[in-house]
């Protein structure tokens, strides 16, 4: 029978090393993995723009997330199943058959906190600078075990593509966009991004997804200048809009032959005049068509992002809204564009009550002008009522209800009860909202 001086021998003491130094390494890629997978690409970019050669080469290796992950599992099994292996033999040479448990307790108990949680606690509280730190070491493994993994690879796709599995190794990569309004999302519900913050950036990320007939102003509120009227009767009217730009219509308000502007109507007719000291007889034979300029239509369906472009390279503000059939729909501005990503632009000419607003009401009802388009509402109060079918509040209550409802009905949809309180015509001009 071994006496414990013979058990506890240099052989003892080596293996014991060798299971330390296993635990380490396992804990090592333990973290890695945890470190690399975690790290935002987006701040590893940034220190790499900076000049760290490891945050630059934690984003190469992060690029075929299949191998970077293989090669790690691959290693920290290896490692984790060897110390396993060297610490049961040690413990059953010393506490004979009983070493069997004693060893697969310990290990586990060793295994969980030190190569584990330890290691991947740190690597999540510290993610890009553990990432840049173990890049190249796991550069090397990942350059060493790529034979292995691609083969390994390979049989496990074969094997899911018999249980018609189909695998795409890109399927990892979430959008961009997605990723940063996922991150603004749940940065506002923890309190640590502001709503005006994610309204804007999500303002701007949106822009390629929205059409102008979301938010053009409708036909129906469009200000327009009859080409028949006196001289007279059009600097009046121009004096008195708020607009510096104003669609001019010949005989019919869907005939739209040009788009004047203030100054170059004032110009026009102070030259006409004669001065300041000129006859305002002499504006009879005057023309706006002159003066006006050609009027720029657009199709409905163009997309806010491409419209902002075609109007940043025409050098224009302005452009009045087709639909298929070339009927006039509404006009767009660029400022209109601007407010979906900073919110509402106002000055001191646009009147008061210009833009609709939420009141609540004495009993916690909300009360909205039909008109409001529900982007609006949604940002106002930090809804989400749905834009898919209806741009307003009020084609919203008329898409939901099938019809065109009288004052006082009441209807209940997506978590909302809307009882319309006012009604112009066919349209709903007052409702009144409340979360249900």
């Amino acid at each position: 029978m071994e006496t414990p001086e013979t058990l506890l021998d240099g052989a003892f003491w080596i293996t014991a090393g060798v299971i330390l130094s296993l635990l380490v390494l396992s804990g090592f890629f333990s973290g890695s993995e945890t470190a690399l997978t975690a790290a935002s690409r987006g701040k590893l970019r940034s220190q790499a723009d900076k000049g760290s050669k490891g945050a630059q080469l934690a984003l190469s290796i992060t690029e075929d997330n299949e191998r970077l992950i293989g090669s790690v599992l691959l290693g920290n099994n290896l490692v984790n199943i060897l110390a396993t292996s060297l610490a049961t033999a040690l413990f059953t040479r010393v506490f004979g058959e009983s070493g069997v448990a004693l060893a697969t307790l310990i290990m586990t108990v060793l295994v969980l906190v030190f190569a584990e949680v330890l290691p991947k606690t740190y690597a999540i509280t510290n993610a890009e600078s553990a990432a840049a730190l173990v890049s190249r070491p796991i550069a090397l493994i990942v350059r060493v075990f790529s034979p292995l993994v691609g083969a390994v690879r390979l049989l496990v796709r074969g094997v899911l593509r018999i249980f018609g599995v189909q695998t795409d190794p890109d399927s990892h990569i979430m959008a961009v966009r997605e990723e940063i309004a996922g991150a603004l999302h749940l940065g506002h519900s923890e309190g640590v991004v502001e709503k005006e913050d994610r309204d804007r950036i999500l303002g701007a990320l949106d822009l390629a997804d929205r059409t102008v007939e979301e938010i053009m102003l409708h036909r129906s509120g469009i200000e327009m200048l009859n080409a028949d009227d006196s001289p007279q009767d059009i600097l009046e009217q121009c004096l008195k809009s708020n607009h510096t730009r104003l669609p001019v219509f010949q005989g019919d308000p869907e005939n739209i032959i040009a788009v004047i502007h203030a100054k170059d109507l004032l110009r026009a007719i102070f030259a006409r005049m004669g001065g300041p000291e000129g006859d305002v007889r002499l504006l009879t034979n005057f023309e706006i068509t002159d003066v006006a300029k050609q009027p720029y239509f657009v199709p409905e369906t163009t997309t806010l992002d491409d419209q902002m472009r075609q109007f940043l390279r025409m050098r224009t503000h302005f452009a009045l809204v087709v639909d298929e059939y070339g009927s006039l729909q509404g006009l767009i501005t660029l400022e209109d564009i601007l407010e979906e990503i900073v919110g509402e632009i106002t000055d001191e000419f646009d009147p008061d009550d210009a833009d609709p607003v939420v009141e609540q009401s004495n009993d916690g009802a909300f009360l909205v002008d039909g008109a409001m388009t529900i982007r609006d509402l949604n940002r106002a109060q930090d809804w989400s009522l749905p834009d898919d079918e209806a741009n307003t509040v009020a084609g919203l209550v008329i898409h939901e209800a099938q019809m065109i409802p009288t004052v006082g009905q009441t209807f209940s949809f997506h978590g909302f009860r809307f009882q319309v309180i006012a009604r112009e015509g066919n349209r709903l001009t007052g409702l009144k909202i409340r979360p249900l």
